[in-house]
């Protein structure tokens, strides 16, 4: 279910504070820090191109990459945010932090729902309500699932999808301990007119 770890690409900076943030954009690029690992923490920045694409790709927040730094050893890393324009919307600095394969992390994971032509409920005309199209779990930074499957087989209408019913890769949790709702098969609008 783990897929390979893509590689996200990053310059050495020299200097930190808003002085050296201001002329890594001026030379059209987007300035970052990578920290945690119990290593100093490392000020990079990003071609601004390279790193826009990568976040219209998707699942920016939710991926764990292998950063190249030229001069620096490759390093597993994951986004802890990212600061953006707030008339622009276009993104200004990048936080990451070092992890280890071992390293517990909360992450949202895509849900997927397969099978709907196996479910009575969407047959007969019912919608498929989803609650949570992503939940936030508690995964293994060197074991991180792409997604986790809904199958909707035998699924009825008014049936309800909590999440201890789907099942879940090994060492992977629900950060919420309680059993949420992640989807339901709803009624059309006109059956619940007639009934």
């Amino acid at each position: 279910m783990a897929k390979e770890i893509p590689d996200l690409i990053a310059e050495a900076r020299a200097g930190t504070g808003k002085g050296a943030a201001r002329q890594t954009r001026r030379e059209t690029k987007v300035p970052g820090v990578v920290y945690g690992g119990g290593q100093d923490p490392l000020p990079i920045s990003f071609n601004y191109h390279y790193l826009l694409k990568k976040l219209k790709a998707g699942r920016f927040l939710s991926t764990l990459f292998n950063l190249k730094v030229e001069g620096h050893e490759d390093v597993r890393v994951i986004c802890r945010s990212v600061q953006r324009d707030v008339v622009k919307d276009l993104p200004i600095h990048v936080d990451l932090m070092r992890l280890r394969r071992t390293s517990r992390i909360n992450l949202f994971i895509h849900v997927e729902f397969v099978n709907h032509e196996a479910s009575p409920g969407l047959k007969r005309g019912g919608t498929l309500t989803v609650v949570r199209p992503e939940v936030e779990l508690e995964v293994t930074a060197g074991d991180i699932p792409d997604h986790i499957t809904v199958d909707l087989t035998g699924k009825n209408i008014g049936d309800v999808i909590h999440i201890n019913d789907i099942p879940l890769p090994e060492g992977v949790v629900p950060t919420i301990k309680r059993n949420f709702v992640v989807a339901n098969v709803t009624a059309p609008a006109g059956f619940i007119a007639e009934a």
